[in-house]
């Protein structure tokens, strides 16, 4: 799972057949329980999806905006950058799986 950046929206979520993005704060202790299953999932759906950490309080403050991001941790699913998907909140694994697996 790679860092994102507001920068890279241009050139790596548009680009993209399909990505998500993990939207977080350092702060948010959901959030870290989250970064290590997604971490998980972006090594088993690489070749499905590419995946990004973006906190909204540093590297992702202008897109977290955009996307009226309100609470973290939440899980955006973008296709060639349009969103088609997000999940809000600390969920398990099996909840994310089913999430990813309904649009990947």
């Amino acid at each position: 799972m790679e860092n994102f950046k507001d920068e890279d929206f241009e050139s790596k979520i548009k680009n993209e057949p399909i990505t998500v993005v993990q939207f977080s704060a350092s702060w948010c202790s959901p959030c870290k329980v989250l970064r290590p299953i997604m971490e998980k999932l972006s090594v088993e759906y690489k070749d499905k999806m590419k995946t990004f950490y973006a906190d909204i309080e540093s590297d992702a403050l202008n897109l977290g905006s955009q996307c009226g991001i309100r609470g973290v941790p939440t899980l955006i699913l973008f296709k060639k950058g349009v969103e088609v998907d997000r999940l809000v909140g600390g969920v398990p694994e099996n909840t994310v799986r089913e999430f990813l697996d309904k649009s990947v």
